[in-house]
């Protein structure tokens, strides 16, 4: 029984290790963090990522643990509508639409499918050693972990691409970005309604999960790493985006500073190679995606399941991967390409040009729109 490790313990590795041990594989996960926690507050997944968990058997739990949305809007800061996905039709089509769930409750099912004893904390990655027939990990308490493949799952900064990869540099969005989970539910809330507002000062997604709860996102054009934004507090962004819709202002009146996560949106450019002998990238480590399609869970989850079947088709782990970089750079690829350039146009601050785009999205026809969404959605595992 050929053994793998995995580093790296979000989403992407917890679903690998499912997928790698249903195909009888000895599977150890390494994570850099002390404890597993749920950053991230809320995740919006699709139907491809459905199709991915349906094949590793955890599609209808995690559908019970999460929303699904009868409608996804754009707005504008007035609150008039940009664009509307009708997401019971997708979900007619595709077997399920777009849909909410928290990040420590779909962690929670994911953990539960595995023993406690292959996740081991507080590991962080700090050398690998690619030898004839195997892959020594080194980590900074000193200790070494060997196993016949590694794939890296230790995203956006992966210390294991960073070691194949030295020259990949990231690449800043331009705008910043805060995100809480909170419990509450305006007044005249539609708990089906995913809504995505852009106006002047930035976009505001609104996002409804289960149990009278709330995940939103706030985006601003800023430098990098800017202090200001860094402190910026729920008082602060009040001020930015008090001049937008309901229920918008009022979603952040209600949430506490301490529900509030902060960081820049940063990806890297396509990257040649996946797969590196016994070793390979995978998720965030090889496609890293801003979130302007909400699609870097749902390929991180396409990737595990693809990255099990390959080695459980190839008996050498070398080809395995290489099939796994063949089946997934191009669609990964025009993933990250398309998500970054949709992000720039929806970051557009300048009143003429807003005005220009908002028109032109409305008249882009419902066959392109469907097109994009057969693109997504249909992928085979």
């Amino acid at each position: 029984m050929k053994k793998i490790n995995i580093i790296g313990g979000g989403i992407g590795g917890l679903c690998a290790a499912i997928a790698l041990r249903q195909q009888e594989f000895q599977v150890q996960i390494y994570e850099s963090a002390p404890e597993i926690k749920a950053l991230g507050a809320g995740l919006a997944l699709s139907a491809n990522a459905v199709k991915a968990l349906k094949a590793i058997g955890l599609d209808q739990a995690i559908l019970k643990a999460g929303n699904a949305f009868g409608c996804l809007q754009i707005l504008t800061e007035k609150g008039k509508t940009i664009a509307e996905t009708d997401a019971l039709k997708v979900a007619a089509r595709y077997g399920v639409g777009n849909f909410s769930i928290h990040r420590a409750d779909l962690q929670a099912i994911l953990m539960s499918q595995l023993p406690t004893e292959i996740l081991h904390l507080n590991k962080k990655c700090v050398d690998v050693l690619a030898r004839q027939d195997s892959v020594v990990v080194s980590f900074e308490d000193g200790s070494q972990a060997e196993a016949d493949g590694l794939i890296a799952f230790d995203g956006v900064h992966s210390a294991v691409r960073q070691k194949l990869l030295p020259e990949v540099q990231l690449r800043y969005a331009g705008y910043t970005c805060w995100r809480a989970a909170i419990h509450y539910a305006p007044k005249n809330f539609n708990p089906k309604l995913f809504t995505e507002t852009w106006g002047s000062r930035g976009r505001f997604g609104i996002v409804p999960l289960t149990d009278q709860r709330v995940y939103w996102f706030a985006t601003h054009n800023a430098p990098r790493q800017d202090e200001r934004m860094k402190n910026f507090r729920p008082q602060d962004l009040y001020e930015v985006f008090k001049s937008y819709h309901d229920p918008i202002p009022d979603v952040i009146s209600h949430t506490k500073e301490s529900q509030l996560i902060w960081n820049d949106i940063v990806d890297f450019p396509p990257i040649s190679r996946y797969a590196f002998g016994h070793i390979l990238l995978a998720g965030d480590a090889a496609h890293a995606t801003t979130p302007n399609m909400g699609q870097g869970a749902c390929m991180a989850i396409e990737d595990a399941v693809v990255v099990a079947k390959c080695l459980a088709s190839n008996q050498d782990i070398s080809s395995a991967f290489q099939a796994f970089e063949q089946k997934r750079k191009k669609r990964t690829q025009a993933i990250v390409n398309a998500s970054y350039q949709l992000g720039k146009v929806a970051q557009w601050d300048n009143p003429v040009l807003s005005a220009i785009r908002n028109t032109l999205f409305r008249m882009i026809p419902e066959k392109v729109n469907e097109k994009q969404i057969k693109n997504l959605y249909e992928v085979e595992f």
